[in-house]
This record gives C-alpha cells, structure tokens and sequence, in this order.
C-alpha cells in the first residue's frame, strides 16, 4: 500500500550556516562595532544577547533575515520574550520546534480526515502517516495539506508505493 510521512522538522545543517552568516555580518556592521552583541547555538535554541533592547532587537533581525534566507520556515521558531534587565542586559531566546505536537498534528490528521479522502492518517512518533490505496489520494492529500496553512512548516518524506 502506498503511504508517505508528513513532518515538521529544520534542517540543522541550515540553522548553522545561517547563523555563522549573522555572526560574520555582527562582526562588520557599524551600529554593532565595540558591543558585546552575541548568537548563541545549542540543541534547539538559539540564544541572543545585547547590551540593550535596541541591539537586541536589530540581532534578532538579522538573525531571523538570515535564517529565512536559508530557506527555514519560520513558524518552527518560537520567540520568548526579550528579557532586559535594569543593567542594561538584554537577553533573548529561540526555540525550534521539531516534530509535530500532538494538538497540530490532531488537527492536521482531522483536517484530512474532514476533507473527505480516501486514506488513513495515524500520529506515529511525531510524524503522521498517511496510507491509502492508490498513489493519486495521496498526492491529493499531499495538495490539501500544502493549501492549508497549520501555522507549523509541513514537510513530506518517505513516500513509498
């Protein structure tokens, strides 16, 4: 039986260049000459620090400018609050979201489900899975769930007859 995966996942590899592309630019651009402006990167989080909010705030766009250019969808990064404290300190963080979480990916296998196709949709360790009979529902599925925006990037991989 045919079947595919969807994902949600961030190629790290990308999340890494995009970043040395910001460090390089930090280190060249005039407003940013003689600060203590930093990026971050461990294990899904980015964290970003400035000596105030309006450092703070110009890292972070560079930051996510180059990410979006790297071809990183967005919608898998969280933004915390910027943190500053009375010393001046500002302080961000980052997280990337890997995986679907179980209220998207309920609404994701719902959606298909409410679409009327004639497959089947199961949450397997943060993916779902999508089987059916024939090769053209699931490339239907795969069209219904690119037009639908889940506010979460939707990927497709392993698809098998």
């Amino acid at each position: 039986m045919p079947s595919f995966d969807i994902v949600s996942e961030v190629d790290k590899q990308e999340i890494d260049n995009a970043l040395n592309q910001a460090r390089k630019e930090l280190a060249t651009r005039f407003d940013f000459r003689g600060s203590n402006a930093a990026v971050e990167y461990e294990k899904d989080k980015i964290t970003l620090t400035a000596e105030d909010g309006n450092r703070l705030r110009g890292l972070r766009e560079i930051v996510t400018g180059k990410l979006s250019k790297r071809g990183v969808d967005l919608r898998n990064i969280d933004q915390a609050e910027p943190q500053i404290s009375s010393v001046g300190h500002a302080r961000q963080e980052l997280t990337i979201k890997q995986g679907l979480e179980g209220d998207k990916a309920k609404e994701i296998i719902r959606a298909i489900k409410d679409g009327g196709f004639k497959v089947q949709s199961t949450l397997q360790d943060r993916q779902i899975r999508v089987t059916g009979k024939k090769k053209d529902d699931l490339q239907s599925v795969i069209q219904f769930v690119r037009g639908k925006d889940f506010d979460v990037a939707t990927n497709f991989k392993n698809f098998r007859d």
